[in-house]
């Protein structure tokens, strides 16, 4: 399991949300770059040193430091758009090889590099930036329905990171919430909610909006 690429965003206007940038064209770098806890959500601040987000109410912040996504999935989605997908072209900052990004556990533990710890945190929501930025008409949609979102993570213990750095399982919680299983819950299938509880390393906004939504 490794990193095919570290990706930072570059600032471009976004007429898809009424906000002035968005940073979701994320582009590979050489070289290492350094990655720590950005803090609370609300300053445009991200984990990758040199990247942020520019709709400061929806991302960014400690449980939105880093975004992942499967090189795999995006071979997938090669094949079903019928163009180019290189990495970060799903404005992600790792593209990966060999990790099972869906299939992760929240609160799962990756140790990249020789110093960077990362926890699976939660799964990325598509919104109206995304299905612009692909110029897909109904992409929000297709996406959620495919079910394989990539994800969140927070930053443990900050390092720094470059391409082909090796990606480890540190650890991985004693329940089965996955990625996918959150996001899917989250999105289509509500009836999944309860499943989530258990899994304590969900976003505290997150867990008590299930909470609410599951007491009814």
């Amino acid at each position: 399991m490794e990193l095919l690429s570290v990706n930072v965003g570059r600032p471009r206007p976004n007429p898809w949300k009424g906000l002035d940038d968005t940073g979701i064209d994320k582009r590979p770098v050489d070289g290492p770059v350094a990655v720590t806890a950005p803090g609370p959500k609300g300053t445009g601040a991200v984990g990758l040193a040199g990247d942020r987000v520019y709709d400061v109410k929806h991302h960014g912040g400690d449980d939105q430091a880093v975004y992942a996504y499967a090189r795999e999935d995006l071979d997938s989605w090669e094949a079903e758009l019928d163009r180019d997908l290189p990495g970060g072209a799903f404005g992600e900052n790792l593209t990966t090889l060999g990790v099972d990004v869906n299939g992760a556990l929240i609160g799962e533990r990756w140790r990249i590099g020789p110093r960077l710890v990362l926890e699976v945190s939660c799964p990325r929501i598509p919104c109206q930036t995304f299905q612009g930025w692909l110029e897909r008409e109904g992409w929000i949609k297709r996406f959620t329905q495919a079910a394989v979102p990539g994800a969140y993570l927070r930053v443990i213990e900050p390092g720094e990171i470059r391409a082909g750095d090796r990606v480890e399982i540190q650890q991985r919680p004693d329940h089965d919430v996955s990625i996918a299983l959150s996001f899917r819950a989250m999105t289509l299938e509500p009836e999944l909610l309860p499943r989530l509880l258990v899994a304590d390393a969900l976003p505290a906004k997150d867990l008590e909006q299930i909470r609410r939504r599951v007491a009814g």
